[in-house]
């Protein structure tokens, strides 16, 4: 540290300030507030499946399990990036991180970002120590990569919290209707390639809530992205997150302007299998029931992630989210019964699901 800068080190501290202040409005809102889209759908309710009466199987072995970037889960589940960097997000990750590691499911974290500007904040986002073996992915604003971050910064977000992968997050949208948010996209597509080929783990690329198109699944898949999680709109609308967060002393005319934007989750798996069919596919955006994550793998997901319903859980306590995601997970064996999918490849491309509605 330079004690001749001391202008540099106030505006360090001013950073990690607002940064702290940023993920505490978005972590009250989201446990407080109604921020669901109200004008668009996850588009799952435009599908149905064909009930079959005489099913053919035992529902007792119907296999859920999968292999998510080399590790096994016995259900195809993701606990999605919620939070960290804050007193309250340490509690609220480690019971996501019980609940993952009790139900073999996989879990991401929140935005790291604080962790590295910060490093008093890492045990924020720190789990291994009560989920030692489940798929865990590190998190960082791929936008970030215009902003001093390079490959280093992403290595030490996976090491920080000993993760399997690593998610990087597009969020061009949010950051636009954040005051202050980074709105630098340019050029980011090479920096994502280059963090693929320098890091040791998968290199997974995520939207956070208004989908990922056809054209920018191709050109991720180009550059050697290992996942897309296409976070859909129909879910948490970041919209009405910034709607929340504006007030006298800090308005906001654009956030609730955008209430129309985004691509359908339904309608970006299938974008996103058509630009990218050898990356794997996660579906995430407003998937809340077992029918939606039976639905969202047959239009071809490889597994679909949760997010909102189950940090309210957690913010009660691990056993909430363990129940709440056994409903999910046995609401999804009972679909895979009723329409005679004995496993999760035989639910993919499942001949049974049918579009009701354009």
């Amino acid at each position: 540290m330079d004690v001749q800068n001391p202008i540099g080190v106030q505006n360090d501290i001013n950073l990690a300030e607002s940064n702290s202040r940023r993920k505490r409005d978005h972590l009250r809102i989201n446990l407080t507030q109604d921020v669901q889209f109200d004008t668009i759908s996850t588009g799952l309710d435009d599908y149905r499946f064909v009930h079959q009466a005489l099913p053919e199987i035992d529902a007792g072995t119907i296999d859920l399990s999968v292999s998510l970037f080399g590790k096994a889960l016995r259900a195809p589940l993701l606990l999605s990036p919620m939070t960290g960097g804050i007193r309250q997000a340490q509690r609220i990750n480690h019971n996501l991180a019980r609940a993952a590691q009790a139900l073999g499911i996989a879990m991401g974290v929140g935005s790291q970002r604080t962790a590295i500007d910060n490093p008093r904040v890492r045990n924020t986002f720190q789990v291994r120590d009560v989920a030692p073996d489940i798929l865990l992915l590190a998190n960082l604003g791929a936008v970030q990569l215009n902003y001093g971050y390079g490959p280093e910064e992403c290595k030490r977000a996976v090491e920080m919290i000993k993760a399997d992968a690593l998610m990087l997050h597009l969020n061009p949208l949010h950051e636009a209707l954040q005051p202050e948010g980074q709105t630098n996209f340019s050029g980011l597509l090479r920096k994502i390639e280059q963090v693929c080929r320098q890091l040791s783990v998968p290199v997974v690329v995520k939207e956070v809530g208004w989908g990922i198109s056809e054209a920018v699944a191709r050109k991720l898949a180009g550059v050697g992205v290992a996942g897309v999680d296409v976070a859909g709109a129909g879910g948490t609308s970041w919209d009405k997150v910034e709607t929340h967060r504006a007030n006298n002393n800090n308005p906001n005319k654009l956030a609730g302007r955008f209430a129309h934007w985004g691509i359908p989750t339904a309608e970006s798996i299938k974008m996103a299998r058509c630009g990218a069919p050898d990356v794997t596919l996660i579906a995430s955006g407003g998937i809340r029931t077992g029918p939606d994550v039976a639905k969202a793998i047959a239009l071809g997901a490889h597994a679909a992630g949760i997010a909102a319903p189950m940090l309210r859980a957690a913010n009660v306590s691990d056993k909430a989210v363990i129940e709440s995601m056994n409903e999910i997970i046995e609401g999804l064996r009972i679909t895979m019964f009723c329409i005679g999918a004995a496993s999760i490849s035989e639910l993919k491309d499942s001949p049974f699901l049918e579009k009701i509605r354009k």
